[in-house]
């Protein structure tokens, strides 16, 4: 991030909290369940899916923990009553991992049997570094039991190869994405392109085995790309989607959705927005510059 974007991303969180609301509202869909309910709706009337995530991460307790899982739950069980097109996303930090992986792993045991119940499908979200191996082995404690559970993995992990060539193996059900989280040279790609290289590496070894995959960028050269590589080698439009944020490109989802893709959007909701803000602003400045220059517009009013 350069010295522009930094400062740009200072000043927004320098900005009072209903301020940062008013401007990344279109990025999350509200405080209340009825609220992320409201917007699947919307997104279901376009033929387009979406995965479910009340957010939070990270908690301090397991009693906080707990009320994670219920009202994780309660998305399932109003997917079920309103017949969403939709699944559920959940952050193993969330459900305790860092707390106790044996009461995460029970935790998110719950919520699959539960989605099982109703065929529908559990995405565990990949966070930073230090919790890969955890999550991995906890999918795949999950996976003996259940299949209706899928992992994510992070293109710019140099690892990352290396996990889905043992994960394919299984039959594992993918989110490919880039990666948000800052992490050090070491262990992590810093070159964008270089990125986006081992990206379609990735996404090529999963197509070659027959996992499903889900597609989840904003790049246009990497849906492009994509969609060249599905071209190519035929590969069925059952064994893949495309994923992407609520309020990000949408452009690019309107048009994928109109080549008669799937296309699955990510939405946020819940009284934690603030930081999910914060953060997205700093994987995007471009977002935060927007707001900044709205909170601008909007003053001159």
């Amino acid at each position: 991030m350069n010295i522009l974007n930094q400062l740009i991303v200072s000043i927004v969180q320098m900005m009072p909290k209903n301020i940062v609301g008013f401007f990344s509202r279109k990025y999350i869909a509200g405080e209340t369940l009825e609220d992320g309910i409201k917007v699947v709706k919307q997104l279901n009337a376009k033929g387009i899916y979406a995965t479910m995530d009340v957010l939070g991460e990270a908690v301090k307790n397991k009693e906080e923990s707990i009320d994670a899982k219920n009202k994780a739950m309660e998305v399932l069980n109003a997917i079920e009553k309103y017949k969403l097109m939709a699944n559920l996303s959940i952050k193993p930090t969330q459900m305790g991992l860092l707390i106790d992986e044996e009461f995460a792993y029970q935790q998110i045991l719950d919520l699959v049997k539960r989605a099982h119940e109703i065929n529908n499908f559990v995405r565990i979200d990949m966070e930073d570094s230090s919790t890969t191996d955890m999550t991995i082995n906890l999918y795949k404690r999950i996976y003996q039991q259940y299949k209706n559970v899928g992992v994510v993995i992070q293109a710019y992990l140099k690892r990352s190869f290396d996990d889905v060539v043992v994960l394919n193996k299984l039959g594992t059900n993918y989110r490919l994405c880039k990666g948000i989280y800052v992490e050090p040279a070491s262990i992590a790609i810093k070159d964008r392109q270089a990125i986006r290289e081992n990206y379609l590496k990735i996404l090529k070894q999963m197509f070659i085995d027959g996992n499903y995959v889900g597609i989840a960028t904003h790049d246009k050269y990497l849906i492009d790309e994509a969609y060249k590589m599905i071209r190519e080698m035929n590969i069925p439009k059952d064994k893949f989607e495309f994923q992407m944020l609520l309020g990000v490109r949408e452009d690019l989802r309107d048009k994928i959705n109109s080549d008669g893709y799937k296309i699955r959007v990510y939405v946020p909701f819940g009284k934690d927005w603030y930081a999910y803000s914060v953060r997205r602003l700093k994987e995007n400045p471009s977002i935060a510059g927007h707001i900044v220059k709205s909170f601008l517009t909007f003053g001159k009013r």
